[in-house]
């Protein structure tokens, strides 16, 4: 407390959590905290929701790519059951039953974290599972949204420490301001000649209607946008450590930039999650109207009247900071954060500090990877997948916060060669042995049973002009680059 002297019957734990506690002042969080907690639950449940009807075609025994195979490979690489390289319950229930169990368990402790039952406990199970899930899901479940979900969970553990605000805050810090400064230090031109967005609304993963607009806007409004979107990634995020107005005004800018990310792209519930950290820069005063909600018939997330356990939970989140200010240097300085990252290495499995910057490197084509079936390897049918460009024709698509993954990783494949993505190989496997939960994750099949050839072909799309889709009504153009991969069949002929 200031002005206070500590006596010497004050002891150390109960001094250093008092400190800790004028630390998190000004302001009272402990609505702040209820409400994040409910939002982190609903990003919990929009996210094992989305995941449940596909982990068995991407996961499963009988998967694009098997999770059990995955495990014999580390199994046979480390020996036994190296839970601290994958952590994972699957180790313990290696079945498709599993992966299921672990979306539906994982909807039923996100529910009770939205309506503030066992906040912590409810965190924690949210926690494993997913990390479970993450850890066992590559290539379909490395996406930076997954690990920034996973810390945002991990730091709800220590609900109730007084450290807990600034925690969120610097980890909202370093998500932001790592993606701005990755953008410079990648020496990417488009970045630093202003012309990223001339490309993105086009390039990136799964645009939507308001992209092809995007797209077409003046080029000094794209440049300008440009240069928008590296001030704000850069300078706002250290208006979150400023005083109240200032922090908020910094919080209102991110959630800005958030909405209109929203509003022009598909990125599942990565925005949805940064806006949610953005509560953080507001204290209780903000949400006393929300009060009777927020503490209504629900227990009121409380740390145990305990001074030992206030102070190691502040004790872990600042262990937490500082390792994330480590990969704020790796970033600004490589060599020099480096060795110091070497020695909490061991805790990079559990995806609790994570490194963050989408589109360091902004695409400037778009290669689009058309997988084809013939029963002649002469005459060949398109497959069509739900989300992601195929026919010209197909209108552009509103699909997040929910995350067609095959769909994404379909768009990093075509980045690279096949070499690099021999996943894709898992795909046209399952398409031609007829494999139902495979199938289910395309759109209407071009064949009534599964044909004897496949192939994957690439494209280059580029979005028509206004004119040009007025007249033939065609929201892509595409031209023929190679084939990728195949002629492929079961019987090797």
């Amino acid at each position: 407390m200031p002005g206070r002297s500590l006596s010497p019957q004050m002891s150390l734990p109960a001094s250093a959590g008092r400190i800790f506690e004028f630390l998190a002042r000004p302001g009272s969080y402990e609505l702040t905290e209820a409400f994040f907690i409910r939002l982190l639950g609903l990003i919990y449940l929009t996210a094992f929701a989305s995941l449940l009807p596909q982990v068995v075609a991407l996961l499963g025994s009988r998967g694009v790519v098997p999770a059990v195979r995955v495990l014999h490979v580390f199994e046979a690489e480390y020996g036994g059951r190296p839970f601290s390289v994958v952590p994972s319950l699957f180790w313990f229930y290696p079945t498709d039953g599993a992966l299921l169990g672990f979306c539906i368990a994982g909807c039923v402790a996100a529910l009770l974290a939205v309506i503030g039952v066992a906040a912590r406990g409810s965190a924690l199970a949210c926690f494993i599972l997913y990390l479970s899930l993450v850890t066992i899901g590559e290539p379909f479940m490395n996406f930076q949204w997954d690990a920034l979900l996973l810390e945002c969970g991990f730091l709800a553990l220590f609900a109730g420490a007084p450290w807990l605000v600034w925690g969120y805050r610097f980890l909202l810090f370093r998500l932001i301001f790592e993606s701005g400064v990755i953008k410079l230090a990648s020496h990417d031109p488009n970045w630093r000649n202003l012309h990223a967005l001339r490309y993105h609304f086009m390039t990136q993963p799964l645009p939507d209607p308001v992209a092809y607009y995007a797209y077409r806007a003046p080029g000094w409004f794209l440049d300008f946008s440009t240069a928008a979107t590296l001030a704000i990634e850069i300078a706002a995020p250290f208006l979150l450590f400023g005083p109240r107005r200032v922090r908020q005004a910094g919080a209102w800018i991110l959630i800005s930039f958030q909405i209109l990310i929203v509003v022009t792209g598909n990125y599942a519930f990565f925005n949805l999650l940064t806006i949610a950290l953005c509560v953080w820069a507001f204290d209780d005063r903000t949400f006393q109207p929300l009060t009777p909600l927020l503490r209504w018939s629900i227990p009121r997330v409380r740390w145990p009247r305990v001074e030992a356990w206030r102070v190691a939970g502040n004790v872990c989140i600042t262990i937490l900071m500082v390792i994330g200010a480590l990969q704020v240097c790796e970033v600004l300085v490589p060599a020099a954060a480096r060795p110091l990252l070497a020695c909490v290495r061991f805790l990079q499995p559990f995806e609790v500090v994570n490194p963050y910057g989408l589109f360091a490197v902004m695409t400037t084509t778009r290669p689009e990877i058309i997988i084809e079936g013939s029963d002649d390897n002469q005459n060949w049918r398109e497959y069509s997948f739900p989300f992601k460009p195929g026919n010209t024709h197909r209108g552009l698509p509103w699909v997040a916060p929910y995350q067609p993954r095959l769909d994404w990783q379909m768009w990093f494949a075509a980045l690279g060669p096949y070499e690099s993505n021999v996943w894709v190989a898992g795909l046209m496997f399952r398409l031609l042995t007829g494999e139902r939960s495979v199938e289910g994750l395309l759109d209407p099949l071009p064949f009534s049973k599964p044909p004897r050839y496949m192939r994957a072909v690439l494209y280059s799309y580029d979005f028509t002009t206004p004119e040009e889709r007025a007249r033939t009504g065609a929201v892509w153009r595409r031209e023929l680059r190679r084939i990728w991969f195949g002629p492929v069949s079961l019987s090797g002929k």
